[in-house]
């Protein structure tokens, strides 16, 4: 009674103003609670009005079967690796990698401990043993199998005790694509038919479909947790990407690699040396392939020099700013022989420059004037070291600031030596007649550009040789002068091939060039002509990197032989279509698609009708531009 009387007390005393005050509190929250209700609700009609990354992508639907799924339009099925047999080949599973097929492969480590591993090898090795002795015992015969085991888990515990072996749990998922439930079967059993080849045995995700999908998805999720127990050799035998794979870190891209659609980029420089050998028919994409290298190399900030026979370079000179210079009888520019190096790094002796200097003369001589006796060649020797001389240019003389002879001066002296008449009426025809014009004045060309196009198209066939020889010593001559990253690009390089002295020099030019941070590269189509040269062949050895692309039936032989090619590379080279072929660097080689983007096939393009077509919008575009002025 008491306790009721204190309520009712307490009750009866409570105060009138704070039951209104309570109130008002009470009124004041649900109206927060209502404008938090509104803004939620606004919130959801917003969010539902988004697009998100996973409506994005997500299918349009999803329907769950047994064995496989359906994600839209397409049909999938997941197989997984259920066991191994004893010893698994490197590489088991590239054949699966390339396969031409879509599918989704996913592998999941998981590592364990080596101790607990090691408990458990040390109570199998325990029963093995006793097993075996029990066997000997009773009489029984061996048995291979438990001896055989008891071996390998032998060398497993020592592996893993000296650090050798890593222990791990690991799985296998693929997931096949199709467009069929049929084209889906048909798939799945050649995969399994190819894994199985390898004794290694798969299951398919049997009501288990939508977990094996969702498990071969890159989100790292393992749903069907099937694993097996692998140390670290078998596994690294299961690494997929071993397959003529030729991607860098560093380079240009030159294709895409036809086995596995991976990308070829590579860094010549990173090779033994940087030289380079482009072998194909007329039509094949050689030039087109050379020219797309040239292109992104200069995005590498390279210097690009290329001997360009037909004048194919001059757009992609143009459209890159670099420097188009033409070379002929009636050409403003010029080059002369008797250029020395204009300062050689390190300590090089002038009287070896100059040495040098007198047989590379020799050699142009020789493709200008024919073969010499021996007589004439002593002659010959001694009137250029003379012509030298006049110009006071000797092994003592300061080679940085001297003005080189040209080859009036050493007519002049050949004149003037007892024996020499003949050789200097020879030489008129070069310095008076009618190829005067070629090689008798000094040098006011200029490599002082990223890019810089040698023409010789308008240069007559009697001369090319001689000119393409002089353009390639002068370039040399610039390249030993200061050291920088350099390609030098010889375009129908068989022309130099027909003579030995410019042979010779090719040669020469290849082997040393990697001192001087330069790579050569030299293109061809007489294949038979080059590679049955013996510098030819020597140059195709000094050569860390060569692009094969279609060749002739007459040829594929040589070519076969010389690039120790398989049955199959040699017929992919006798059916490649434009732009295909074989890229080789080093010791590693691959199936090459070159693939250009719209804007480099515009500049680098040698197809007669698309230029033709490209000249003309041109035109369009500067009749417009009139107009509009």
């Amino acid at each position: 009674m008491i306790k009721v009387d204190n309520i009712q007390f307490s009750k009866q005393s409570s105060k009138p103003g704070k039951k209104r005050v309570d109130q008002k509190v009470d009124q004041k929250d649900e109206q927060q609670d209502l404008q938090t209700k509104k803004m939620l609700e606004a919130e959801k009609v917003f969010r539902e009005g988004v697009t998100t990354v996973n409506q994005l992508i997500a299918p349009s639907s999803m329907k769950v079967e047994s064995d496989f799924l359906r994600v839209g339009q397409k049909y999938v099925r997941t197989i997984f690796v259920i066991t191994y047999p004893r010893y698994i080949s490197l590489g088991w599973f590239v054949p699966i990698i390339n396969l031409n097929a879509p599918l989704d492969v996913s592998m999941y480590f998981y590592p364990v401990q080596s101790s607990n591993i090691l408990k458990q090898l040390k109570k199998k090795v325990g029963v093995l043993q006793a097993e075996i002795m029990s066997d000997n015992e009773k009489g029984a015969p061996r048995d291979p199998v438990k001896e055989t085991a008891l071996q390998d888990i032998e060398g497993l515990r020592d592996d893993l005790t000296q650090g050798i072996e890593k222990f791990f749990q690991f799985a296998v998922y693929i997931s096949v694509y199709a467009n069929s439930e049929e084209e889906l079967d048909k798939i799945s059993n050649k995969v399994e038919s190819i894994i199985g080849s390898k004794l290694v045995f798969t299951k398919r995700a049997l009501y288990q479909s939508e977990q094996g999908f969702n498990s071969t998805l890159p989100a790292g999720n393992d749903e069907l947790m099937i694993s097996s127990n692998m140390n670290s050799s078998p596994i690294a035998a299961s690494f997929p990407f071993i397959s003529s794979d030729l991607t860098s870190d560093n380079g240009v891209l030159y294709g895409i690699n036809r086995h596995n659609n991976s990308l070829i980029i590579f860094d010549r420089f990173s090779l033994q040396n940087a030289n380079t050998c482009v072998f194909a028919t007329s039509g094949a994409g050689k030039s087109y392939a050379v020219k797309l290298e040239v292109l992104r190399s200069l995005m590498m900030g390279t210097e690009v020099i290329i001997i360009d026979p037909e004048s194919e370079y001059k757009y992609l000179a143009e459209a890159v700013n670099g420097t188009f210079i033409d070379i002929s009888l009636n050409s403003e520019s010029k080059i002369n022989p008797f250029d020395l190096p204009r300062g050689l790094a390190g300590n090089t002796r002038p009287a070896d420059i100059i040495r040098s200097a007198i047989i590379t003369i020799k050699g142009l001589l020789r493709l200008m004037l024919g073969e010499f006796t021996h007589q004439e060649d002593s002659l010959i020797d001694r009137a250029i070291f003379e012509t030298y001389a006049k110009k006071d240019i000797g092994p003592e003389s300061d080679l940085t600031n001297i003005e080189p002879p040209v080859l009036s001066d050493l007519e002049q002296i050949l004149s003037g030596m007892e024996g020499g008449e003949d050789l200097a009426l020879r030489l008129k025809k070069y310095t008076e007649g009618t190829f005067s014009g070629l090689v008798n004045n000094q040098t006011n060309v200029d490599l002082d550009n990223q890019l810089v196009v040698f023409s010789v198209r308008d240069l007559e066939d009697e001369l090319r040789p001689a000119g393409v020889y002089t353009i390639v010593n002068y370039i040399w001559n610039v390249v030993r002068s200061k050291m920088k990253k350099r390609i030098l690009v010889i375009d129908e390089a068989w022309w130099l091939m027909q003579r030995d002295d410019s042979a010779k020099f090719i040669f020469a030019l290849v082997k040393r060039c990697r001192k001087y941070y330069l790579g050569v590269t030299t293109i061809t189509q007489d294949v038979s002509d080059f590679l049955n040269n013996k510098y030819g062949r020597a140059i195709v050895t000094n050569s860390a990197m060569q692009l094969l692309m279609r060749q002739s039936p007459a040829s594929i032989d040589v070519v076969k032989k010389t690039f120790a090619l398989t049955e199959g590379e040699k017929y992919l080279l006798l059916e490649s279509g434009v732009g295909t072929g074989i890229f080789f660097a080093g010791n590693k080689h691959a199936a090459i698609q070159v693939v250009a983007s719209y804007a480099e096939d515009q500049i680098i393009t040698s197809d007669p009708k698309q230029l033709l077509e490209i000249e003309e919008a041109k035109k369009e575009f500067a009749n417009e531009q009139a107009k509009n002025s």
